[in-house]
């Protein structure tokens, strides 16, 4: 309807929402609840990553070793590639999760299975996406610096 007229308005038209029975609800919640846990673990791994680089640093930076700092490049880089692992997982169910909420959808009800969406979403690119590689990167940069000067 138009706001002066009261006539409804040709030119709006709305797509048809077809509602979703219980079960197939039921399995997109499930997909989020693995989407949120995931993002949680991201979110944990990154907290220890920072927490064990700040130590690494603070020490290698108050007796200057660069044998200490190097050591201290290998949990940043575990963290890192376990940190891709997981925003990997999340993409994949995110694929799964917007492929299920369709009501012409060919996913199996409940199914969990990411490996259709596999060869979308290769590992490595995620693992060095902007974010990632920005967090990460600057952890592997001071580092690095603590390496450099300490020779």
């Amino acid at each position: 309807m138009t706001a002066l007229s009261g006539e409804p308005e040709a030119s709006i038209t709305r797509p048809v929402r077809v509602p979703l029975e219980a079960d197939r609800i039921k399995h997109l919640e499930f997909i989020q609840a693995v989407i949120t846990r995931l993002g949680t673990n991201s979110f944990l791994v990154k907290g220890w990553a920072l927490t064990l680089a700040a130590a690494f640093l603070a020490v290698s930076a108050s007796r200057p070793s660069w044998q200490i700092a190097v050591v201290g490049l290998v949990p940043v880089l575990c963290f890192w590639f376990l940190d891709g692992y997981f925003l990997r997982q999340e993409r994949l169910f995110r694929h799964l999760y917007d492929d299920a909420r369709r009501p012409d959808s060919t996913v199996e009800m409940l199914s969990m299975n990411v490996g259709p969406y596999l060869l979308r979403t290769p590992w490595l690119p995620v693992t060095m996406s902007k974010t990632l590689t920005l967090f990460y990167g600057a952890l592997v940069v001071a580092d690095l610096a603590i390496v450099a000067l300490a020779r």
